[in-house]
């Protein structure tokens, strides 16, 4: 989970491949019914479990799941990408960013965004605090860079250390294991996190980092437009299905934001495998509603925000910001220039 090019660039490994046929691989849940008579509904994850999911799990365990007739299994991700399940029919639901579908949309596939968590970036670029020589961006400049191979990523970097007047010019090194492991080795200088997850980790258990966000030095809209994911297929075949899963599992996540600690002890139980620790999680939690990433509370509660909504207008000044710096490749990796349209790509009709 090292920020969100640690995601994409698994989710995007089985891009070039992801239309020849796989959809004969996928299974629709939406005509099974379990035993109680509630309809079988896949969730996939888009990675391991953590506080960006926390809404899903609390929908499950709080039962609003079972309200509106829905049996609801929480799966890990597949090998080629929660985008590629969703879009093959593997998967009914999963955890994606709207950054992430227009990538995907840009090599064929046909999926949409029904539901934004994350209202504002959460992506931080540390070094590590013991590092004395990297004060800022600028100083990333001839250093290398933790990376996952991503064209988002080397953009996003370059614009940052440009912006705070150095040249954009930087050596890499793929990340074997974590970026902490290969920042402490000294493989490499910096690279990226999760100011609501990496970040808290750094605070609470180390090593400390020195970290600059994208905002502030250059990079526009929003990247980490994190949410909930589905076909066009499913959309379009079962709008119905559709809507129980959003409302039930913005049910979920607007629990999550007003009851942070009791979402975080669901998260740990619900999620055993993960081997999350209880304090780590609270911790987590309150970065996310003290940073009000998921959206202003009052706004929420008088209703002049509805909690889930896309936010197509960030979304889309990232895309243009990626288009020009050429990050969009079609399925055969060759470099495309159409930039994805970020409210065709997403809805907000199932909030409602």
């Amino acid at each position: 989970m090292k920020k969100t090019v640690l995601h994409k660039a698994i989710a995007l490994l089985g891009a070039i491949t992801m239309l020849a046929g796989v959809a004969a691989c996928g299974h629709s849940n939406n005509a099974d019914e379990s035993g109680n008579g509630l309809k079988k509904v896949t969730f996939m994850l888009s990675w391991a479990p953590d506080t960006n999911h926390i809404g899903v799990y609390v929908a499950k365990n709080k039962g609003y799941f079972k309200q509106v007739g829905l049996d609801v299994d929480i799966v890990a991700v597949a090998q080629a990408g929660a985008e590629q399940a969703a879009n093959n029919g593997q998967a009914d639901f999963a955890l994606s960013n709207l950054t992430n579908v227009g990538m995907y949309t840009t090599k064929g596939a046909k999926i949409k965004q029904v539901m934004q968590v994350q209202q504002k970036p959460s992506a931080i670029w540390c070094s590590l605090a013991s590092n004395k020589a990297i004060k800022s961006p600028k100083d990333f400049d001839g250093k290398t860079f933790a990376t996952f191979g991503s064209n988002e990523s080397d953009a996003v970097i370059r614009r940052m250390i440009q912006t705070d007047g150095g040249k954009g010019t930087f050596d890499k090194v793929t990340v074997g294991t974590s970026t902490f492991q290969t920042l402490s080795s000294g493989k490499a200088d910096f690279g990226g996190f999760y100011a609501t997850w990496e970040g808290v980790q750094a605070d609470m258990y180390g090593p400390k980092l020195n970290c600059f966000t994208e905002p502030d030095y250059g990079v526009p809209g929003n990247a980490d437009t994190i949410g909930i994911i589905t076909s066009d297929k499913t959309i379009s075949s079962n709008p119905t299905l559709v809507r129980k899963f959003v409302q039930a599992t913005k049910k979920g996540y607007e629990y999550a934001y007003s009851h942070p600690d009791d979402a975080a002890a669901i998260l740990v139980k619900e999620a055993p495998d993960a081997n999350l620790k209880l304090a780590f999680v609270k911790k987590s939690m309150k970065t996310i509603v003290d940073g009000r990433y998921w959206g202003d509370p009052a706004k929420i509660k008088d209703g002049s925000f509805v909690f889930g909504t896309n936010d197509t207008k960030g979304a889309q000044q990232y895309f243009d910001f990626l288009a020009k710096e050429d990050a969009y490749t079609d399925s055969h990796g060759k470099t495309v220039h159409t930039v994805p349209v970020a409210k065709n790509i997403s809805t907000d009709e199932f909030l409602k």
